[in-house]
C-alpha cells in the first residue's frame, strides 16, 4: 500500500508542468470569453475631456453625432464616403422634421468635412444646419444644460468665418451673392454700406478667433453669436470726417452674423433659402434681436487691441520720440488719436503717456476699461502722443492745441456737454503736462525760469506770443477731472543726475519751433536763469527753476484731482511703505504726493505701473465716479487694501 501511493505522488509530480500548462490555457480561454463592457475609474479631467469631445474642442466628433451616425448606420459610411454619410442624415432630418439631433450632427459633421475636403459648400451648409438648431423658429430652444448649445454656437462661427473666408483664409471677406451647398443653394444680401464706420471704410477684416494673444495679462472674450472679427479702416475720400481722430492702426472689433430666417422650414420643406450678411460694431452693440429673443454677439475685443499694437516698432517708437526724431519714422504722426469715431455724449479721457514712453504703454489698462460694459457706453478714449524731451511747456502747449482743436472739430456749436466733462490721465512726464492744463499759472512759472518780466525781453513777436502761450497758462475749461499716476511734481532724482541731463542735452534734437529761442535767449543774457533751451530731462531735475515754480502752483479748484503713485517693493513692510525713504526707481514718494487730491492710492511697484492691476482697477473706480457709478458692490467709497493704502494719506512724515 505505501508503495502504491509512493507511485501515484511520483506521477503526480511527473505531471504537474503538463496540468499547468493545461490551467494556463483553459485561464487564457476563460479570459478570452470575458465580456468586453466595463468602466474603468480615471481621473476626472479624462474623463470629462471624452465626455465633452467634439469637432470644437477636440476636433473629433462630438458623442452626440457619434451616436446618430451609429445609430442610422453610417458611423463607417462617414468615415469612408463622407458626402453620402451627411446626405443620408440631411434625407432623415427631412423626414424628421427639422429634428434637433439630426441638425447637430448635420452642422458637426458638415463642418468637419468641410474643414478636411476644403469645401466652401459644407462650411455654408454647418453654418446653415448650426442657425437651425439654435433658432427654431416655434418650439422651445435647448435648455441651459445641453453643451450642445454652446458648441453649436461656435460651430456656427467657425463655419461662417470659413464660409467667407479669403483664398488663403487669412481674411474674411464680407460679400453677398448666390452660395452653392451640397442640397441647393443660398442667396446672402449685403448692403455695401455696412463697410462703412462713420467717414471711414472697414478693410482687411482678420478673424481674431484664430489668434493667440500674448503681452496682454488679461484676455477678455464676449461668448455668444458671428464670427468676431477685426478691421483695419482708412478715411473715405471726400467724405466729411467731422474732426476724425480714429488711430491710423486701430483695427476695429466687429461681429459677422449672418441672419436666415426660417432656417429649420426652409430646410425641411425644400425652400430656396435666404439669408442677409451684417457686420456689427463692437461700440455699437453687443446684442441683436433673433427669433424674438436678444442674443448676444462674439466679439473678442482684446485680440482685436492686440492686432492693433502688432508689428509696432516700440524701441524705435519711444527712442526717437524721445530724441525727437520721430519724423522720419511716423511722418503722419497725429498728436491726438482716438480708439472709436466720435460720438456726442461720450465723456473723452485723455491718456498722456511718460518720457521715452508711447501710448502703447496704455494697452493694459485699455483692455480692462473697454470690457466695462458701462465705461465703454460712456466714455471715449484718446492718446495724446508727443516728443518727450521737448520742453516741458512746450508739449503741454501741443497737448492743450490738440485738446482745444479736437473739441472745436467735433462739436464746433458746442452742443455736447460731455466734451466739456474731460479726464485727463498723465503718467511721470505725463502727469505735468496734464497738470499744465490745469492751473492758473499767473507770472509764477515765468518769474521762476526768468529775472526779468516777459515785456521786458528783446524778443521777436514769434518767440514772445510762444512764452506767453507755454508759461502763462489758465484751466482748460473742458478738463473736469485729472488723476496723476507716478508724477515727478517736484522732479526726479534720476533727471538730476547731471550726467543723464547733459548726454540728453546732447542728444536731443529741438524741434524747428524752437529755433530761433536759443539767438532770442542770446540777446538777453542776464534774463533767462538757464543758458541754454532745456530739454525735459532738465526741466524735471529737482534743481529746475521750471519744476520749482511750477510745483508751487495748485491745481485749480474747480477741478477733481487722483494721485496713483508708485513704490519699489524693498520700501515697503507689512503692507505699509517708508514715506521718507520711498520712490519707485525714477520718482521719490514725497515728489509724486500732492495736496490736496480727492483721493491718493500708493501701488508696490517700479516707476511703470500703468499696467499694475492695482493702478488699472484704481482708474476704473475713478471713472465710474465721475459718472456716477458705483464700485463692484456698489459703493462709490475708496476701496482699501491690505498691500496698497488707498485712503487719503498725510501730507508727510512717518511709516504709513
Amino acid at each position: 500500500m505505501n508503495h502504491v501511493a509512493r507511485g501515484m505522488r511520483a506521477r503526480r509530480r511527473r505531471d504537474a508542468p503538463g496540468r499547468l500548462l493545461l490551467l494556463g490555457a483553459l485561464c487564457v480561454t476563460l479570459a478570452a470569453c470575458t465580456g468586453p463592457v466595463r468602466a474603468v475609474r480615471v481621473d476626472r479631467t479624462v474623463a470629462h475631456r471624452d465626455l465633452t469631445r467634439s469637432v470644437v474642442t477636440t476636433g473629433q466628433l462630438s458623442w452626440a453625432t457619434r451616436d446618430v451616425l451609429r445609430e442610422r448606420g453610417l458611423y463607417d459610411t462617414f468615415d469612408d464616403r463622407p458626402e453620402v454619410a451627411i446626405a443620408e442624415l440631411h434625407r432623415a432630418m427631412v423626414d424628421a422634421q427639422g429634428d434637433e439631433d439630426l441638425l447637430y450632427a448635420l452642422a458637426e459633421a458638415s463642418f468637419l468635412h468641410g474643414q478636411a475636403a476644403r469645401t466652401r459648400e459644407y462650411q455654408m451648409a454647418a453654418a446653415i444646419y448650426a442657425y437651425a438648431f439654435l433658432f427654431p423658429e416655434d418650439g422651445p430652444r435647448l435648455g441651459p444644460f445641453d453643451p450642445r448649445f454652446r458648441s453649436a454656437a461656435d460651430l456656427y462661427n467657425w463655419s461662417l468665418t470659413a464660409a467667407f473666408a479669403s483664398q488663403d483664409g487669412s481674411e474674411v471677406v464680407p460679400r453677398g451673392g448666390t452660395f452653392a451647398l451640397p442640397f441647393g443653394r443660398i442667396t446672402v444680401a449685403f448692403d455695401a454700406a455696412e463697410l462703412r464706420a462713420g467717414s471711414r471704410e472697414l478693410q482687411h477684416f482678420v478673424p481674431v478667433a484664430q489668434l493667440k494673444v500674448e503681452g496682454l495679462a488679461m484676455h477678455y472674450r464676449w461668448p455668444g453669436i458671428g464670427a468676431p472679427l477685426a478691421a483695419a479702416t482708412t478715411p473715405i475720400a471726400g467724405a466729411n470726417d467731422g474732426g476724425d481722430m480714429v488711430a491710423p492702426r486701430l483695427r476695429v472689433p466687429l461681429t459677422a452674423l449672418l441672419r436666415i430666417p426660417h432656417a429649420r422650414h426652409a430646410l425641411v420643406e425644400g425652400r430656396a433659402i435666404t439669408a442677409t450678411l451684417e457686420l456689427h460694431l463692437a461700440w455699437d452693440e453687443d446684442a441683436v434681436s433673433i427669433a424674438g429673443e436678444r442674443v448676444p454677439l462674439e466679439s473678442e475685443p482684446t485680440a482685436a487691441l492686440a492686432l492693433t499694437f502688432t508689428g509696432v516698432p516700440i524701441t524705435e517708437l519711444e527712442l526717437f520720440g524721445y530724441l525727437g526724431r520721430l519724423s522720419g519714422l511716423m511722418a503722419e504722426r497725429p498728436p491726438l488719436v482716438s480708439t472709436t469715431p466720435y460720438r456726442p455724449g461720450l465723456i473723452p479721457v485723455v491718456f498722456v503717456h511718460g518720457t521715452a514712453s508711447s501710448a502703447v504703454r496704455w494697452a493694459e489698462m485699455l483692455n480692462r476699461l473697454q470690457a466695462d460694459r458701462d465705461i465703454r457706453s460712456r466714455f471715449q478714449f484718446w492718446f495724446f502722443q508727443y516728443d518727450s524731451d521737448n520742453p516741458i511747456a512746450l508739449s503741454a502747449l501741443h497737448l492743450r492745441d490738440a485738446l482745444e482743436g479736437a473739441v472745436a472739430r467735433l462739436d464746433p456749436e458746442g452742443r455736447d456737454p460731455a466734451l466739456r466733462r474731460m479726464v485727463l490721465i498723465g503718467h511721470s512726464q505725463g502727469g505735468l503736462l496734464v497738470k499744465m492744463q490745469s492751473i492758473s499759472s499767473g507770472d509764477r512759472i515765468w518769474n521762476a525760469v526768468s529775472r526779468k518780466p516777459l515785456d521786458q525781453l528783446r524778443l521777436s513777436d514769434k518767440t514772445r506770443n510762444l512764452f506767453r502761450r507755454g508759461l502763462f497758462v489758465e484751466p482748460l475749461p473742458e478738463v473736469a477731472r485729472v488723476v496723476f499716476i507716478s508724477t515727478p511734481h517736484r522732479g526726479s532724482f534720476v533727471a538730476g543726475y547731471r550726467i543723464i541731463a547733459n548726454l540728453a542735452r546732447r542728444l536731443t534734437t529741438l524741434p524747428f519751433q524752437l529755433t530761433g529761442v536759443s539767438a532770442d535767449l542770446a540777446r538777453n543774457p542776464d534774463a533767462a536763469r538757464s543758458p541754454f533751451v532745456p530739454t525735459a530731462t532738465d526741466n524735471m531735475s529737482p534743481r529746475s527753476p521750471f519744476i520749482r515754480g511750477l510745483q508751487e502752483i495748485p491745481v485749480a479748484p474747480s477741478i477733481r484731482v487722483h494721485s496713483i503713485i508708485s513704490v519699489e517693493a524693498k520700501y515697503w513692510s507689512d503692507g505699509y511703505f517708508d514715506s521718507e525713504r520711498g520712490n519707485d526707481g525714477v520718482v521719490a514718494y514725497s515728489s509724486a504726493h500732492i495736496e490736496p487730491v480727492e483721493s491718493e492710492m500708493v501701488v508696490r511697484s517700479p516707476h511703470s505701473c500703468q499696467g499694475n492691476p492695482h493702478t488699472i482697477e484704481e482708474v476704473r473706480r475713478i471713472l465710474r465716479l465721475h459718472v456716477g457709478l458705483g464700485t463692484s458692490d456698489g459703493s462709490l467709497e475708496i476701496p482699501t487694501s491690505d498691500h496698497e493704502p488707498s485712503r487719503p494719506m498725510p501730507t508727510q512724515g512717518g511709516k504709513l
